[in-house]
């Protein structure tokens, strides 16, 4: 068998854990080989072994038939290995061709850099492989899903023949999934090879050849795409059948919660994002907000959590004017956010997991006493969290939170603003990284905030979560309502429609 990488039984301990155990992995030439896993599986420290940054505590390595020792990401790329990481590696006021040639800059006859012929060749690698990237624009200016374009490219202007994605879509919307899928397939036509770490079973179908499922740090087998369903392939990966719909009785919704009144608030560079918007959400519902991204969802959500002020308009929780309060007050007063950028706004990423777990509640009782903290009590919460929520992590509350998978990042976060039980519930792009069974789980949480007369806002770019969770579905395109639909009404095609703008529903209680 032609294989490009062979990862003959991997062992790689840390400190209380083992997270990989005598893992073997062969990839042929020229396939998109697939990683699947629960969130702490062990795939991101398989891949991060073949890519340099970690170093194994025993197995072999082959690279085109050859052993080799890849001490370091240099080596790796030299190797003809790149990486396309979860969280991007680019610096923000850098130009795309900056970031790029970065550690690799062609230089001129006078020593300098070359960027005019680094632009030239990062065009024609955007052209070759269909990426339509501007090399001279910056990385601030840019969305998610062309940054990670540019994460591609970088590995391309390397000459990287084995391309590793960990997560790739984990930040995605449908249509730049539908992008990325094809950019993959002419990435495999050109002579690549490549390694995809994905939760998302649909997108394996899509575009992988062969599988390989990894549980608890150990490989369970691995498969050929065709001959498996998603639904194997998800109690492979889990070890129990699972399901792909909630279970939820009939919505009986009590009084308006949330009444957001003629809303405008405008973006970062102070063009109108959210355009006389208008929304009820009451007690004992869920109302999902679908939508493109980048078509107003983010600034309405800042909006609401004290992120940032509005032009006009007003928002009322419980009744109470909240348009102008500050975050802590929003929280006060019955708010809970599950943020969309879990380091930006939903954790502090250098605290320890418990302290991470009482971040809105550490002045107040019982987690402090006449001004000093209560460590039993910040102990006692945490560790039921993380047993309900099944938060995995080295070394368990006391793990440092960037050390942690972004899938249990996000479980710690669901799991502080879920046990708050507020009286609204802003739930953005909940399940973003989440394997299949803490999908379920999550679900399943959600549904019950309901069922205790909770209102709950579902913000979300997963069209199928929409579907799945929501009572009645919002739809906003370019900053505006196109219309509000009940759950047991609505279709695909008719929400894609609304979505591009392409429909408007009038009517429809707001």
């Amino acid at each position: 068998m032609d294989y490009a990488i062979e990862m003959l039984n991997i062992t790689k301990d840390f400190p209380g854990i083992r997270a990989n155990d005598n893992i073997t992995l062969q990839v042929e030439r020229n396939t998109v080989h697939a990683l699947l896993g629960e969130n702490g599986a062990g795939k991101s420290t398989l891949m991060s072994i073949l890519f340099g940054l970690y170093q194994p505590t025993s197995g072999t390595i082959k690279v085109n038939g050859k052993e080799v020792k890849i001490t370091d990401p240099n080596i790796a790329n030299d190797l003809g290995i790149g990486m396309v990481h979860q969280h991007f590696k680019l610096i923000d006021n850098f130009t795309v061709t900056e970031n790029i040639i970065l550690g690799k800059e062609p230089k001129t006859k006078f020593g300098t850099v070359d960027i005019k012929s680094a632009e030239k060749r990062v065009a024609e690698l955007s052209e070759q492989y269909g990426l339509k990237v501007d090399p001279r624009a910056k990385i601030q200016d840019i969305g998610v899903g062309m940054q990670q374009r540019v994460e591609i490219l970088k590995m391309l202007y390397r000459d990287s023949d084995i391309l590793i994605f960990d997560e790739p879509t984990a930040v995605l919307t449908p249509q730049e999934i539908t992008e990325l899928m094809d950019i993959m397939r002419n990435l495999i036509k050109e002579g690549k090879t490549i390694l995809l770490i994905t939760h998302k079973l649909k997108e394996i179908k899509a575009v992988a050849d062969t599988f390989t499922v990894l549980r608890k740090g150990k490989c369970i087998g691995t498969y050929k795409v065709a001959d498996v369903t998603e639904e194997q392939m998800a109690e492979m990966m889990v070890g129990r059948a699972v399901s792909f719909t909630t279970e939820k009785k009939e919505a009986t919704p009590g009084k308006v919660v949330l009444e957001i009144k003629h809303l405008n608030v405008k973006d970062v560079k102070g063009l109108p994002a959210v355009k006389d918007f208008s929304l009820t959400v009451r007690e004992g519902e869920i109302v999902g907000l679908a939508g493109i991204d980048g078509n107003g969802q983010t600034e309405l959500v800042y909006a609401l959590s004290g992120l940032i002020r509005p032009e006009s308009g007003t928002i009322l929780l419980n009744g109470e004017d909240i348009t102008n309060l500050s975050i802590h007050d929003h929280y006060s007063k019955g708010l809970s956010h599950v943020p969309e950028d879990r380091h930006k706004h939903g954790l502090i990423l250098d605290f320890q997991l418990r302290e991470n777990i009482v971040i809105h509640d550490y002045n107040i009782e019982p987690y402090v006493k006449n001004g000093i903290l209560q460590n039993a009590e910040i102990d006692r919460q945490s560790d039921r969290l993380i047993e309900e929520f099944d938060v995995r992590s080295g070394s368990g509350k006391n793990s440092i939170t960037r050390d942690m998978s972004g899938g249990n990042q996000q479980k710690a976060i669901i799991a502080r603003e879920l046990d708050r039980s507020a009286d609204l519930l802003l739930v953005v792009q909940p399940t973003r990284g989440l394997d299949v069974g803490a999908i379920e789980y999550i679900h399943s949480r959600i549904v019950q905030e309901r069922d205790k007369g909770r209102a709950v806002l579902l913000v979300s770019l997963e069209l199928d979560e929409i579907m799945n969770l929501s009572d009645r579905i919002a739809v906003i395109h370019d900053g505006e309502l196109t219309g509000i639909i009940d759950r047991k009404d609505a279709t695909e095609n008719e929400l894609g429609l609304m979505m591009s703008g392409a429909l408007k529903k009038e009517g429809g209680e707001a």
